[in-house]
């Protein structure tokens, strides 16, 4: 699976800090050997969100993206990362 990132997802991920740099960083290592990997809690989301997915970062903070074919690739696509009330409220 390739993993590319939204702009605005990278732009929040300057701006946090180095602890959850460093496990947004750890995540996505084992979101990119497994996406299903129990310890990423990976979900679909509904409302605002629908046709999305969700992957825990921390126990609060949350990465989002969305699944896209380009040919004969699956993608993930983050586009978004915020605690659970900023992406949820």
């Amino acid at each position: 699976m390739i993993i590319k990132y939204a702009p605005p997802f990278l732009n929040i991920l300057k701006k946090v800090n180095i602890r959850i740099r460093k496990r947004v960083k750890q995540q996505i290592l084992v979101f990119s050997k497994n996406p299903y990997d129990p310890q990423l809690n990976n979900h679909e989301l509904t409302r605002e969100w629908k046709g999305f997915r969700s992957i825990n970062i921390t126990g609060d903070w949350r990465a989002i993206y969305t699944e896209k074919r380009l040919e004969e690739e699956n993608i993930a696509y983050f586009v978004a990362l915020g605690t659970h009330d900023e992406l949820y409220r």
